[in-house]
């Protein structure tokens, strides 16, 4: 008897400990017992307050809560980003929508999944004691910038779309660490840099507000940032770019509601002063304030708007010479953006 007994309590242990694991289970939709999914996102510069909103997103456990255990990590330029995604260095990248098309163009397997920045930054930037007062007394001038930039690809716009002479100006490229320095130090009266960072970098360095030639005023009309991961992942991992995506996302409605926490939750990583953190937060109100571009006529948050990128796409052949026989909504797709969030 006692026999019969041990068996029948066995038998109803292997039947009651999984339904037991899979009510635990039920709270998260995406948990699982084999624990998160490890994933690394690599922001297009070192970090600034732009990317608070995905730090914000990790310390709010929105990440966690997608059953992802997310790396951010830094980086040097939107191009070199783009090949380290390329290159399966990194699952996730944070970069210019133009260097992205550049890349991707190339025959690099990347794609957009989510626009930030739904509007460029782009612009020259030039010291107020330089005696630069128009777009036409850049002639003859050293202009800073760094190589692999996305500032960089639609330069030529401007150049030909102002009537400048393009011959008399050097690029002059440094580190990025060194580039605002650089700037400070006079070693050229100009730099190429996005109004959502540089401004406030300047004036946290003790510089004074630039004077600024924005791109979108000389033709530049195009998206901004954009979230992209490798094609190879969305084909064979859809459900983790999507938990990727909604979290980051989440993040993003965090910031708009209480961008101070976030500048906060850059600052538990980077260890931001007080001057760091009234920049970032400068920074960070800048991109919040782009989150939409004009044609995005419903307000919805990551969308990749098909006019902003056919936009992109137009000029970067015009005036970049990009050859590619693939359309603009080949570079980006736009399941992974919810609706949930608006």
């Amino acid at each position: 008897m006692r026999q019969v007994r041990a068996l029948r309590a066995a038998l109803i242990a292997l039947l009651v400990v999984p339904v037991a694991l899979s009510v635990l289970t039920i709270g998260s939709p995406w948990a699982r017992a084999a624990g998160p999914d490890h994933v690394s996102l690599r922001t297009n510069w070192l970090w600034y307050g732009s990317h608070s909103v995905f730090f914000l997103a990790k310390k709010l456990g929105y990440y966690q809560a997608a059953n992802l255990d997310v790396d951010i990590k830094q980086g040097n330029g939107s191009g070199n980003v783009a090949r380290l995604i390329a290159n399966k260095d990194s699952t996730f990248g944070y970069i210019s929508i133009a260097a992205l098309i550049n890349t991707a163009a190339q025959g690099a397997p990347i794609i957009g999944v989510a626009t930030i920045d739904a509007t460029g930054t782009d612009a020259v930037l030039c010291r107020p004691d330089s005696g630069i007062k128009t777009i036409k007394d850049l002639n003859g001038k050293e202009i800073l910038t760094t190589a692999g930039a996305g500032v960089n690809a639609f330069w030529p716009v401007v150049v030909q779309v102002a009537g400048l002479d393009e011959k008399s100006i050097k690029l002059v490229n440094v580190a990025e660490n060194a580039l605002t320095p650089s700037y400070l130090k006079g070693m050229a009266p100009c730099m190429l840099g996005g109004i959502d960072d540089k401004p406030a970098e300047i004036e946290a360095n003790g510089g004074k507000p630039p004077v600024e030639f924005l791109y979108s005023d000389y033709g530049v009309n195009q998206p901004g940032y954009a979230i992209a991961t490798h094609r190879d992942l969305v084909k064979s991992n859809p459900d983790l770019v999507r938990r990727f995506v909604y979290a980051s996302l989440r993040g993003v409605k965090a910031a708009q509601a209480n961008p101070d926490a976030a500048v906060a939750a850059l600052s538990d990583w980077s260890s931001l002063d007080a001057d760091q953190t009234k920049q970032a937060r400068q920074v960070l109100d800048v991109t919040l304030s782009i989150l939409y571009s004009k044609n995005n006529v419903h307000k919805i948050l990551g969308l990749n708007v098909a006019q902003d990128w056919a936009s992109a796409l137009d000029l970067l052949k015009k005036y970049r010479g990009l050859e590619t026989n693939m359309t603009a909504d080949q570079f980006y797709t736009n399941q992974f953006v919810p609706r949930s969030l608006q």
